[in-house]
This record gives C-alpha cells, sequence and structure tokens, in this order.
C-alpha cells in the first residue's frame, strides 16, 4: 500500500477528523500534551524544559548515577502526585474506546478509571527491584526518603517539574537513597530510554491496532510528537492495514505523513468535541418526529 501524501496540519481539518471519528470502533494513543492541562509539562512544546533523560544503562552503573535520578525525581514526584486529571482524561473514559494506549507515566488515565488501558511505559507510582523484582507502590518509597533527606523539599523550592517526574536540578551531593529490604536496586516501575517495552503489552496493542482493520475503526493520537518508536509504531502499522488516523497535537508530528487528518488542536477541545459528536449520533434520530 502507498503512503498516502502528508497532510497539510490545520485547524480547518477538525470538523472532517470529527466526522470520521463521530461513528467508528476507536484505539487511542496518547501523550504528553494530554497531561498538560493538568499542569504537568509535555517534552517537545514550546514551553517544554531541556531534559537529557537518565537511560537505564546509566541508572545501573553505579550509585551515584542512581542517587542522582533518584534526588531529582523526589522532588519531581511529590508534586507530579498532585496533579489531577483534566476534562481530556474524563473524556477518553466516557468515551471508551477498544483500547486506550498511553505513554505517560503519570497513572491520571487510571484515577478516572478508564476502563480498558495499557500503559506502554509503565507507572511513575510504581516502584520495582532490580534484585528481587518484587513491586510496589512508591508512595512507601517517597516516604523513606523523605526521613532519610529531611530538608530537601525545602532546599529546593523552585525546581521546574519534567512530564517523567524529574526535574531540573544539577547539584545532588548528599541525597540518601536506600536499597531494597533484599539489598537490590529500586527503581520506578517504567520504561527507561534504552530498556524495551515489556512484550505482552506490544503484542496487546498490535492486536487492538489490527482489529480496527476488521471493524472500520480508526486510530486516534492525541497530544503526542511520536518522536519515539514506541508510540509511531502503532501509527505505521494502522496505516499499513488501511486504517484511518487522526493526530490532534499542538504542532507537527512525525507521524504527519501517516496521517489521513492531523488537527492543530489542543488536546481537551478536541476530545469535548468529539464526544459531543458522539453523544448525538447515539441518541434516537426520529425521537424529535415521533408522534
Amino acid at each position: 500500500m502507498s503512503t498516502p501524501p502528508s497532510p497539510t496540519r490545520s485547524a480547518d481539518h477538525v470538523e472532517a477528523a470529527l466526522d470520521l471519528l463521530a461513528e467508528r470502533p476507536l484505539v487511542v494513543l496518547t501523550g504528553a500534551g494530554l497531561s498538560t492541562d493538568s499542569g504537568i509539562p509535555d517534552y517537545r512544546g514550546p514551553d517544554a524544559p531541556p531534559r537529557r533523560p537518565m537511560t537505564y544503562q546509566e541508572f545501573v552503573s553505579g550509585p551515584a548515577a542512581r542517587q542522582r535520578y533518584w534526588a531529582r525525581s523526589h522532588l519531581g514526584w511529590g508534586r507530579m502526585r498532585r496533579a489531577e486529571p483534566n476534562p481530556g482524561h474524563h473524556v477518553l473514559a466516557r468515551i471508551d474506546p477498544e483500547l486506550l494506549i498511553t505513554q505517560n507515566v503519570d497513572g491520571l488515565h487510571e484515577r478516572v478509571g478508564t476502563p480498558r488501558l495499557v500503559a506502554l511505559h509503565g507507572r511513575i507510582a510504581d516502584v520495582v527491584c532490580l534484585g528481587c523484582r518484587r513491586t510496589g507502590p512508591r508512595a512507601g518509597l517517597h516516604d523513606q526518603l523523605t526521613r532519610l533527606n529531611p530538608d530537601w523539599h525545602e532546599r529546593h523550592p523552585s525546581v521546574r517539574i519534567r512530564p517523567d517526574g524529574d526535574v531540573d536540578l544539577e547539584d545532588t551531593d548528599g541525597f540518601v537513597v536506600p536499597a531494597c529490604p533484599c539489598g537490590g536496586i529500586l527503581k520506578p516501575d517504567v520504561v527507561f530510554f534504552g530498556e524495551n517495552v515489556p512484550k505482552e503489552r506490544v503484542e496487546r496493542c498490535y492486536a487492538a491496532v489490527d482489529a480496527l482493520a476488521q471493524h472500520d475503526g480508526a486510530l486516534l493520537v492525541v497530544g503526542s510528537s511520536l518522536t519515539v518508536m514506541s508510540g509511531l509504531r502503532f501509527v505505521r502499522r494502522a496505516a499499513s492495514l488501511g486504517v484511518p488516523v487522526v493526530i490532534a497535537n499542538r504542532g507537527e508530528t512525525r507521524g504527519d505523513p501517516l496521517a489521513t487528518y492531523a488537527v492543530e488542536d489542543g488536546c481537551t477541545p478536541f476530545l469535548l468535541a468529539l464526544e459531543q459528536r458522539r453523544t448525538a449520533l447515539a441518541e434516537p434520530g426520529d425521537a424529535r418526529d415521533a408522534g
């Protein structure tokens, strides 16, 4: 199948995109742009802070790297966990797509009870031991880090949070990082750069995209620049199967050349309009004419 021409990114495509999505089964892929209305910055927007994310290889390289990571992440998560889901998260939970795939680790989709969800990169609110592989909620570790580093938040009141829970902070000397009770290394249960997304998550997402081809469905991407392959591969899969792709994002994305419509719009207004369109079409069309 030939690749469609790159669509012009425009707000003028909103109505056509809504018409296309109004009655189809949907798989939705969300990115950091969806959570900006919750006060969490995105990765690559005009106001996004510069970032050099720690890789998995660096994290396991030694205690100094882990001290640097946890000193910053402790501050970031202390703020991120107070973020609240915004109307876009609520809309997607009500729409209940065939599958919602999120690249976000903030847990806001889970907070609103999204029924069918794959957190592609994990959740920053969970912790895993690289030794015994035991997982658990981060709240306990957060409290332990606070006790071991009692004045850390007070010493750094104005750091800028990043979408992965990290912050901009250079001086991390003196920050105390505990080990797992087994002696192993504690790590947020998220996929770092240099790690692979677990195979079962990827296969579930591919299966949902493949099913769209059998049921006249569509793939909707909301708030992602699709810069990394972990999300872009699902757009490529949909396009290869002839499944329509709609991308709603502020700014161009790596998937625009494969999209049926690339919409220049904010996530929340686009999703609210989509819900309104789908709700109107679900109502009995001739009820007002009865009698």
